[in-house]
């Protein structure tokens, strides 16, 4: 079924989604699924029965929205988090409870760690309360049952899964000690009601969800973000979307892979964290590199040391990403070099580079390098949507929808040829 755009202005009505950057052939094919399951025939015959179903659309959301989430991603922000979280209480004198914002909250796997994250860093019950949100009833449900398989724990360091979860034969269960500090609802953040009648939130929890927004529709949820986040308080953003924020206002606190932001910034040391938090998983192998993520995820790995020098560029590519993944930006670029030194030059490494300099803040650099990739791979989707990114955060509109467009582009001939 041939692209309409009927159904591209829904999603963007609807959800805020920027068909330019994620590219049509995943909206397409959702629409495919959704036509089979209810027997629609032609376009306009969807389009009918997606008019006069609450229900349908609903199922067209969520066979856009692909969950891909597992529990403590980024772990630097939970820690980050954990620090925080001990002096804001000190400064309220603990008069109550902190309040914490997740969303859009998925299957669950973020508001849960942010739980698991607190507790032990050594905080009590009764000092905070974790709202998750998400657009999808579908994920919100499988959230509240807080019942996981394998593939939700990716990292090697998981002991925290003995510590707050029950394994059965259907999977790990969250604990009811986590479970009690996790409140879960359907919430959207392009509705301007959107807990309006709310106290606002110490810290909130929203990643990797802005760059699938075109300008207006990210000043529109930044602005309920904001709205939403206390004078005070923290915001959580993904790695791509600190340029956005600054854009705003809105500037770091100050802490590497953080991702963190507030409006009244005083640097924040990065002491050691209160509890053990687990490292991000890793790749499952150097083919597996990173795609460009689905709408509303994002994408992390775990830091394996280099203990010896790589036999090979596959392995050295493979380490390249759990180095850059964790933080560990100068072992990281190090190991870029090394990389650039023994090998040819490799769209990845530039990536990887263009990355941790887009990080640090230096956003003519990375800029540098994600071209580097573009000019050995063309269609290199992650070094297409970061660079859009910045293009966007810079002001050049214009360049960075022809980047999407090209990631677009790309991504319909690689599902035409899937077929």
């Amino acid at each position: 079924m041939s692209s309409d755009p009927r159904v591209f202005n829904f999603l963007k009505e609807r959800i805020g989604l920027d068909v330019a950057s994620v590219g049509e052939a995943i909206i397409e094919r959702a629409v495919r699924q959704r036509s089979q399951a209810v027997q629609a025939q032609t376009a306009d015959e969807y389009w009918q029965q997606l008019q006069r179903s609450h229900d349908e659309q609903q199922a067209l959301i969520e066979a856009v929205i692909v969950p891909e989430t597992w529990f403590f991603r980024y772990p630097e922000s939970f820690a980050t988090l954990a620090r925080l979280a001990k002096a804001r209480l000190a400064e309220i004198k603990q008069m109550r409870a902190l309040r914490i914002l997740s969303l859009p909250c998925s299957t669950g796997e973020e508001p849960y760690s942010i739980a698991m994250a607190l507790l032990d860093a050594g905080l009590a019950p009764h000092q905070f309360k974790v709202l998750g949100l998400d657009v999808s009833p579908l994920s919100v449900e499988r959230a509240r049952r807080g019942v996981y398989g394998k593939n939700s724990f990716r990292g090697a360091d998981i002991e925290f899964r003995d510590r707050h979860f029950n394994e059965s034969a259907d999977g790990f269960h969250i604990s009811e000690r986590v479970r009690e500090q996790v409140r879960l609802q359907v919430g959207n953040l392009l509705d301007p009601t959107l807990l309006a009648n709310e106290a606002s939130y110490d810290f909130v929890f929203c990643r990797n969800l802005l760059i699938y927004f075109d300008q207006p529709t990210q000043k529109q949820v930044f602005d309920v973000l904001k709205g939403l986040t206390h004078e005070d308080g923290v915001l959580f953003i993904g790695p791509a979307e600190g340029s956005l924020l600054g854009r705003h206002g809105m500037k770091s606190i100050g802490v590497p892979q953080s991702f963190a932001f507030s409006r009244h910034v005083e640097p924040v040391k990065p002491e050691p964290v209160f509890a053990p938090i687990p490292a991000p998983p890793p790749l499952r192998s150097a083919a597996a590199l990173p795609v460009k993520p689905r709408p509303f995820s994002s994408f992390s790995a775990q830091v394996v040391p280099i203990k010896a020098p790589p036999s090979d560029a596959a392995d050295l590519l493979s380490q390249i990403a759990t180095l850059a993944n964790e933080g560990k930006s100068a072992e990281a670029r190090a190991a870029c070099e090394r990389y650039l030194s023994n090998h040819p030059p490799a769209a990845q490494v530039f990536y990887w580079l263009g990355l941790l300099s887009d990080v640090a803040g230096s956003a003519l650099e990375a800029q540098g390098f994600y071209r580097k990739a573009l000019y050995l791979e063309p269609q290199h989707p992650q070094a297409l949507m970061h660079l859009a990114a910045l293009l966007e955060s810079q002001g050049d509109s214009a360049g960075a929808r022809r980047l999407q467009a090209r990631a677009a582009r790309s991504e319909r001939a690689d599902s035409e040829s899937k077929r």
